[in-house]
């Protein structure tokens, strides 16, 4: 069990990653509203996505349990089978491999 200091700065990480969150959706809602898709580097929407993933993977991996990376009522087929397209294109894995990782995880 963690002492108090330990529980106090875990609370506040995670207090200050719920504000950044809440903060970076809520401006990529502004910004695919108003379609000003020309005003996010391409670069740092990568950057935000590979910190993403990384933490979703360590966290997971740590927890032994693998949660909905997405909310599904709030997300399309087409977004989903357009992002994961293209991370398997940037990773150079094959629908194979892919295959072959399926079934590691299980939904908790």
């Amino acid at each position: 069990m963690p002492d108090a200091a330990v529980s106090s700065a875990l609370t506040e990480h995670g207090a200050e990653f719920h504000r950044i969150a809440e903060a970076f959706v809520e401006m990529a809602e502004r910004v695919r509203a108003d379609g000003a898709f020309a005003r996010v580097p391409s670069s740092d929407l990568e950057h935000v996505l590979t910190a993403a993933i990384k933490l979703y993977a360590a966290k997971a991996e740590a927890e032994e349990q693998f949660p909905a990376p997405v909310t599904a009522e709030k997300i399309t087929p087409t977004e989903i089978v357009l992002v994961v397209s293209e991370l398997l294109r940037a990773a150079d894995i094959s629908l194979f491999d892919l295959a072959m990782w399926y079934r590691r995880g299980t939904r908790s």
